[in-house]
C-alpha cells in the first residue's frame, strides 16, 4: 500500500504544491490547515508521516507535535520559515525526525520524506526482531517505548530513549559521537557533536545511581561512549 502523508500547513498554495509533489512520487496525502483539523485527521487514520508547519494559527505547531506524539509515535518532519540553529535543535531534541526550513525545493522535501520513512521502517524491523533490551539493571521495552531502571519506571524523551536503545544494542562496544549522531539523529542532520554529550548527561541523571561516577553509560576518552557489558 502507498504510504500516507499528513500535511499540516495553513498556506493553501504551499499545501497544494507539497501534496502534488508527493502524489507524483506515489504517496497518498491529506492536508489540514490548523491544529484541531490535523488532530481529527490523525485520529481518523494515523498517517505514516506528518509534515508539520510550526507557525500555525491557534494551536501552535509545537503544541500539536506534543499532542500527536501522545497518540502515536509517527515520524514528523517540521516545516518552518525560522532557520535559526536554536529552533532546529529544539525541534530535533523534542523528538522530531527532521527539520526543513522554508523556502525549500520539492525535490529536497521528497528526498527527506523518503529518508525518514526508511529510518522508521528500519527501526520498526529492529523492534520486531528484538523487542526488549535488558542489561545492567536497565529494561527497555521497544514496542511500548517504556524504560525501567532497577524495577523503577523512568520517563525518557524520544531522543533519550533512542540513544539509550542504540547504545544498549551495542553494549560493550565504543560508539563515536559521529556514529551516534548518524544512527539516532540521522545521516542528514547537521548537528554539533555536543548534542550527544548533552543527551548523555541528561540520560545519566535518569538512569545512574550517581551521575558523577556512571556505571552504565561510560565515557571512552577521545572516542565516544559505550553501555556497560554487565
Amino acid at each position: 500500500m502507498p504510504e500516507r502523508i499528513l500535511i499540516v500547513e495553513d498556506e493553501p498554495s504551499l499545501a497544494e504544491s507539497v501534496a502534488y509533489a508527493l502524489q507524483r512520487e506515489g504517496f497518498v496525502t491529506e492536508t489540514a490547515a490548523d491544529g484541531p483539523s490535523a488532530l481529527d485527521c490523525f485520529e481518523a487514520q494515523p498517517p505514516d508521516l506528518v509534515l508539520l508547519d510550526l507557525m500555525l494559527p491557534g494551536l501552535s505547531g509545537w503544541q500539536l507535535f506534543t499532542a500527536l506524539r501522545k497518540r502515536k509515535a509517527v515520524p514528523v518532519i517540521m516545516l518552518t520559515a525560522r532557520g535559526e540553529e536554536a529552533d532546529r535543535v529544539a525541534g530535533l531534541e523534542m523528538g522530531a525526525d527532521d527539520y526543513v526550513v522554508k523556502p525549500f525545493s520539492m525535490r529536497e522535501l521528497v528526498a527527506r520524506v523518503r529518508a525518514v520513512l526508511r529510518r522508521a521502517a528500519a527501526a520498526a524491523g529492529e523492534v520486531e526482531a528484538d523487542s526488549v533490551l535488558e542489561a545492567a539493571g536497565v529494561h527497555l521495552d521497544l514496542s511500548r517505548r517504556e524504560a525501567e531502571v532497577a524495577g523503577r519506571r523512568v520517563s525518557l524523551t524520544p531522543k533519550e530513549f533512542d540513544l539509550l536503545a542504540y547504545l544498549m544494542r551495542h553494549r560493550g562496544r565504543v560508539r563515536s559521537r559521529e556514529q551516534i549522531l548518524a544512527a539516532v539523529w540521522g545521516q542528514d542532520q547537521y548537528l554539533d557533536e555536543r548534542t550527544v554529550d548533552v543527551h548523555i548527561r541528561w540520560l545519566r541523571k535518569k538512569i545512574e545511581e550517581d551521575p558523577a561516577t556512571p556505571s552504565r553509560l561510560l565515557t571512552v576518552r577521545g572516542i565516544g561512549y559505550k553501555f556497560a557489558e554487565a
